[in-house]
């Protein structure tokens, strides 16, 4: 089983995977691909598209490879890249996907796309609690501002719930978050038993 989860920036998508992961399911971000690439941290591919020059994995440069490589050979290839890396798992949950492509891709291999929203706000907070390197540029409510409207314009986020299979609003507590999941996890297992 591919799970697919998909959400503007600090919106809870990793939260959301790391609950499928507790559940035995393999995490892996949609980004990963992108820094091992860059990394060259690559022994876990059974192929590679290439081996850009080495570079430091800032959210810039993992955006502007990211768009490159699906420019070069095509848009569902993080999706690719992040199954083959756990090709030896029996059920992977993609964080981070961005893209129409992306859903189609996990679509296509028999998986089902979760939504995560929250107000601008509240994702701002999270941020700045979370202090992750990538974010280190985001100094206030602007510069986030700024980046969620530039991830917007680049992949056009919003568009996508309405290509989901589940929409989550995460904007309660952690523990709320984790029963709707648990709901969700729950529907999708009781499918396939029916299936």
């Amino acid at each position: 089983m591919i799970i697919g989860v998909v959400g503007n920036i600090a919106a809870g998508k990793t939260t959301v995977a790391k609950f499928f992961e507790e559940r035995g399911f393999c995490r892996v971000s949609c980004s990963d691909p992108l820094i091992d690439l860059l990394t060259h941290n690559v022994s876990e591919y059974s192929w590679i598209p290439e081996l850009p020059e080495k570079a430091e994995p800032t959210r810039d440069k993992l955006i502007e490879f990211g768009k490159y490589l699906k420019d070069k050979y095509g848009g569902d290839v993080l999706i690719r890249l992040a199954v083959d890396k756990k090709r030896g798992c029996k059920n992977v949950v993609i964080d981070g996907v961005r893209s129409k492509e992306e859903i189609e891709a996990i679509k296509g291999l028999g998986g089902k796309v979760i939504y995560v929203e929250a107000k601008p706000k509240i994702r701002f907070e999270r941020l700045m609690k979370r202090k992750a390197s990538k974010d280190r540029t985001i100094k206030d409510f602007e510069d986030f501002k700024a980046m969620d409207d530039a991830e917007e314009r680049l992949y056009h986020t919003s568009r996508l719930k309405g290509l989901a299979d589940y929409v989550i609003v995460n904007e309660g507590t952690l523990e709320e978050l984790r029963r709707k999941v648990e709901g969700i996890i729950e529907n999708i297992a009781g499918r396939f038993k029916g299936s």
